[in-house]
């Protein structure tokens, strides 16, 4: 299914899929900088590559966080990489009527994680024709993510790929069921896993979730081991300084070293 995607390429050389950029469009030249630096790794490489980037932040801890830099500024931002790269590119919705914008700057459409029963919304990007990833809740098993896939099915779209991102294990921890890769492929859909996200913990006093980028690498390699069809990671030059998320982002500079690995691995098995 992937390689039907625009612009996508390496997808005859046997790697998994990535889906890697900063959590959230905060400026044209941290964008450019990420897709140059990606493309160049994943080229060499030879992994197909999307490049995610979130035009707008909706689901904030605080009133004050981060929330973009204005949505068709963003989307235009995200569409010019595009472009620029040859990549195909990914963005978040956050309800129904975000759907037909965003699609016409990107070639997939994400709906979060808390918005993957959301009917509403999954309609409404499944009749947009894009591709839709859809991302498991915290809450959700993996069994149930097959009425997710079947709603966008039943709107006429078959291109939709499914995101293990954790399950909450308590009040400030998320914990991936590894079980989940190869439950939610039984739906025939391609099967991401979100190594970044499912690292976050929760902060219970309302400030910035923290994250355990030290476990990145160990997820991303028990992903690939069970069969995970792609990786999704959020990264940034600077993650100390980056206005979301930044707790839950890879390190550009360590890419790299991450995918050579986890190629490797993927040729092994």
């Amino acid at each position: 299914m992937i390689q039907n995607i625009p612009q996508i390429k390496h997808t005859g050389s046997g790697n998994f899929l990535l889906i890697a950029g900063p959590c959230a469009v905060e400026s044209n030249e941290l964008c450019h900088e990420i897709a140059d630096k990606i493309s160049e790794i994943t080229d060499k490489l030879k992994i197909p590559f999307i490049f995610k980037a979130s035009y707008r932040k909706a689901n904030r801890t605080r009133y004050d966080s981060f929330t973009g830099i204005g949505d068709i500024k963003a989307l235009e931002i995200i569409k010019e990489v595009g472009k620029k790269y040859s990549l195909p590119t990914l963005t978040d919705i956050h309800s129904a009527d975000e759907a037909a914008l965003a699609a016409e700057y990107v070639d997939v459409l994400q709906i979060p994680a808390l918005l993957c029963r959301q009917t509403e919304i999954l309609v409404a990007a499944a009749k947009t024709g894009k591709f839709v990833n859809i991302k498991k809740g915290q809450f959700a098993s993996a069994e149930v993510m097959k009425y997710a896939a079947e709603k966008i099915r039943k709107s006429g779209n078959n291109k939709v790929m499914l995101t293990e991102r954790g399950s909450m294990f308590g009040y400030h921890d998320l914990v991936v069921d590894i079980r989940n890769i190869p439950e939610m492929k039984k739906n025939k859909v391609p099967v991401i896993l979100d190594v970044t996200h499912s690292l976050q913990k929760t902060n219970g006093q309302g400030v910035a979730a923290g994250g355990n980028l030290e476990m990145i690498e160990c997820l991303a390699k028990a992903g690939i081991a069970v069969g995970a069809d792609g990786i999704f990671v959020e990264t940034h030059p600077n993650p100390s300084k980056a206005l979301s998320d930044g707790a839950v982002m890879l390190k550009l500079e360590k890419m790299e070293g991450l995918l050579g690995r986890l190629v490797k691995l993927k040729k092994i098995l």
